[in-house]
């Protein structure tokens, strides 16, 4: 770690108040960090951000306020390690690299330990999701040989084995548009749940939850995700949803279908589910030249069959899956031909 001088805007307070002052910087966001703080006999120095008006911030503070230079820890870039950027994603404490770059593998998981302080684990992700479950293989490339992980997000916790259950960080802000969408007296059925990303975070908008997975393993970590994060309004069903739809008839205000290289297939369960005036939320791997039009045509066709029709509310990009391949996202209204839905 390299080390230069830099000077900062800093806080002079005694080293008695020393450590509140510390803290009340810290959590405003105001303290430098990678600054090492000075200190004398009496006194100690808080090196303050660049742009933070101490004195509208912290009023008490102002006569204590004077310049000095510090110390400040530089850590090293991906290029001057390795000469270039690598592509990985961070899931709790485990980083994730391409097989691609195996001939790299070992160099690019000791930067990655070098530059993620809060990474214990890098794996390799040697195949693309795969089988029944929707699992990727993996093989451990430096640190403890460990897949399992608590992932944070959105003020949730996730315990998950990223080889035993299907798992992606990327769908983040697609899950809290989701949950910000539903209302307090809604029940929403989540077609394909996992480990719980969706339903939790969901649940503590709806009214109910029913979340339905037909990996047992899955259905274990859903299971500890909910009491993690203390939910109760969650019916967990491990079973494939053909098999439940049924039961489940016209019970849905919102249905997630995120299952988006075969979600068509599971659209007349759905629709047997969904509530007239219901919506179904359908995400989808579309290519570049329909990234739509093709979606809404399978679903309209699907609704028809059943007597409904449908109203698209909302399309979007997720992201981008492969070249000139998109995962979509509709969120589609699903209306009875009496209702008068357009």
């Amino acid at each position: 770690m390299a080390v230069r001088n830099e000077r900062f805007r800093c806080v002079q307070v005694a080293r008695s108040d020393g450590e509140k002052v510390r803290r009340a910087l810290a959590e405003a966001g105001a303290l430098q960090r990678d600054a090492v703080i000075q200190r004398d006999a009496d006194y100690l120095y808080l090196p303050v951000k660049h742009g933070i008006n101490i004195e509208e911030s912290f009023p008490d503070l102002k006569s204590c306020v004077q310049y000095r230079e510090f110390e400040r820890r530089v850590e090293p870039s991906f290029e001057e390690i390795l000469g270039f950027i690598p592509s990985y994603e961070v899931i709790g404490d485990i980083a994730i690299i391409d097989a691609d770059n195996s001939s790299d593998a070992g160099r690019i998981a000791d930067a990655i330990l070098l530059m993620h302080k809060n990474v214990r684990t890098v794996l390799a992700a040697l195949t693309d999701v795969h089988g029944e479950f929707r699992i990727r293989d993996f093989r451990v490339i430096s640190g403890e040989p460990d897949t399992e992980t608590v992932y944070k997000e959105y003020g949730c916790r996730y315990e998950v084995d990223l080889a035993r259950v299907y798992f992606t960080p990327r769908l983040a802000t697609e899950r809290k548009r989701i949950a910000d969408q539903v209302r307090e007296s809604d029940v929403v059925v989540d077609m394909f749940a996992g480990v719980g990303p969706f339903s939790i975070l969901i649940a503590k908008s709806a009214r109910h939850v029913i979340a339905i997975d037909k990996n047992p393993v899955a259905i274990e970590y859903l299971q500890r995700n909910a009491r993690l994060n203390s939910v109760n309004n969650i019916k967990i069903i491990c079973g494939d949803v053909r098999d439940v739809a049924h039961d489940l008839r016209d019970t849905a205000d919102h249905i997630i279908m995120n299952l988006p290289h075969s979600a068509q297939e599971f659209l007349d369960f759905a629709l047997t589910i969904i509530k007239p005036g219901g919506i179904i939320h359908y995400y989808d791997i579309r290519p570049e030249e329909d990234m739509f039009e093709g979606a809404q045509k399978t679903i309209e066709h699907a609704a028809e069959m059943h007597g409904m029709t449908t109203r698209v509310l909302d399309q979007r990009v997720v992201r981008s899956y492969s070249p000139h391949q998109y995962n979509v996202a509709l969120d589609v209204e699903i209306c009875s031909r009496q209702s008068g839905g357009a």
